[in-house]
């Protein structure tokens, strides 16, 4: 695996967001919102490719935040919502291609 894609750090703010620091010392924050709506999920990309948002499903105002993240093997992290999703797996190297994109400031909120 490329240094550039090699987690260090990750730590887990469960009502901010993530930050996450690589063996390059890129770091970057990247905010609950941005990370459901980046979802990886077949569910989810499906969704987007649809036009509609993952995220929230229903009309009720769910708070988001992180329940749960395990490391899955030494590629990736799987996050478990409060809303209950959990089939996402934010590989490594997605974490840090999006937050070097800065695509969380260009993702339509709800």
């Amino acid at each position: 695996m490329d240094d550039k894609y090699d987690l260090v750090e990750l730590d887990v703010e469960r009502t901010v967001g993530i930050k996450v620091t690589f063996a390059d010392n890129y770091s970057a924050e990247i905010d609950l919102m941005t990370l459901r709506l980046i979802c990886p999920c077949a569910m989810c990309r499906s969704l987007r490719e649809k036009g509609k948002a993952a995220w929230p499903q229903s009309e009720g105002s769910q708070k988001l935040s992180i329940r749960d993240a395990q490391f899955h093997g030494s590629w990736g992290v799987n996050i478990t919502w409060s809303d209950g999703h959990n089939t996402g797996i934010y590989t490594f190297q997605f974490l840090r291609e999006n937050a070097e994109s800065h695509l969380n400031s260009g993702l339509d909120r709800p």
